[in-house]
């Protein structure tokens, strides 16, 4: 055991594709992220989108945007 060689260097072609591939997973970066953040927001808004269901938020970034116009 005194002996033994890192992996890396035991390997160095072996520890790199794995390396690449141990990057590789998830899901790729986006360009433009989303950004997560606080809003106070009134009730009855709030109500309104989560009674459309799966996805509410999506729709308010919508309706935002084109409330903003872009």
């Amino acid at each position: 055991m005194a002996r033994a060689k890192p992996f890396k260097e035991a390997f160095p072609d072996v520890a790199k594709k794995m390396e690449k591939a141990i990057a590789a997973r998830g899901r790729p970066k986006l360009d433009n992220p989303k950004q997560s953040l606080n809003i106070r927001l009134d009730a009855d808004i709030v109500q309104f989108y989560k009674a459309t269901g799966k996805g509410w938020q999506s729709r308010m970034n919508d309706a935002l945007r084109k409330a903003a116009g872009l």
